[in-house]
């Protein structure tokens, strides 16, 4: 009987709350490390004497650390030099560092995966190279990178779960609560939650089929 209990209105409501925030922060991660990570993939694959190298070093020590690492050093170790965040930003802060190295290389592969033949072909036209860059390489690269670029976000809002560790009131913080409050609740909590994940990341999985089938239809 208590089983069902868990799932009253005002638990119900409570867990959605939380889905709420981890929407929101998935979101504002999502458009934050497209932008950064695309930029850094880009500028990866010009290969700018010396710049591009430290870029690759900073981006290889990002993706090699533990995200919890990172959402630790966002909230507890940014304020010793004068940065501060709330809980909220701290997490969107961490996942866009750890997100934006991750898709970078995403993009950079995807761009290096268009023949060299294209770039030569747009340049003998009088193009110039950040022309033919953004108008013949760019949609070639971005079509193939999207079913990649759509399963790492599916990650990204699954490691949203991580930033319980500094209490952002997220779907997993609140599940907490719930059966924090009556230990008979922590199986129907993990399944709530269970479906809650699948849902939102089963949708995005979709569409990252139907992205790649469109791919192999071109």
């Amino acid at each position: 009987m208590e089983f069902f209990e868990a799932f009253s209105a005002i638990n119900l409501r409570f867990l959605i709350d939380g889905l709420r925030v981890t929407i929101e922060v998935s979101v504002l991660s999502i458009i934050f490390s497209f932008l950064i990570g695309g930029l850094a993939g880009v500028l990866r694959f010009t290969n700018i004497p010396f710049f591009s190298k430290i870029l690759g070093v900073v981006i290889d020590v990002i993706r090699n650390l533990p995200l919890l690492l990172i959402i630790f050093f966002t909230y507890f170790a940014l304020p010793q030099i004068g940065i501060r965040f709330n809980i909220f930003w701290s997490a969107v802060v961490a996942l866009t560092i750890f997100e934006s190295a991750m898709l970078s290389e995403i993009f950079r592969a995807g761009l290096n995966a268009v023949p060299k033949g294209q770039m030569e072909a747009g340049l003998s036209t009088g193009l110039s190279y950040v022309q033919v860059l953004r108008s013949i390489v760019m949609p070639q690269a971005f079509k193939a990178m999207l079913p990649a670029i759509v399963s790492q976000l599916i990650s990204l809002i699954k490691d949203t779960s991580l930033a319980v560790i500094i209490s952002l009131p997220e779907l997993t913080h609140h599940a907490r609560i719930i059966y924090g409050q009556n230990t008979n609740y922590v199986l129907p909590m993990f399944l709530a939650m269970t479906v809650l994940y699948f849902i939102v990341c089963y949708a995005l999985s979709l569409l990252s089929r139907f992205l790649e089938a469109r791919q192999y239809n071109y």
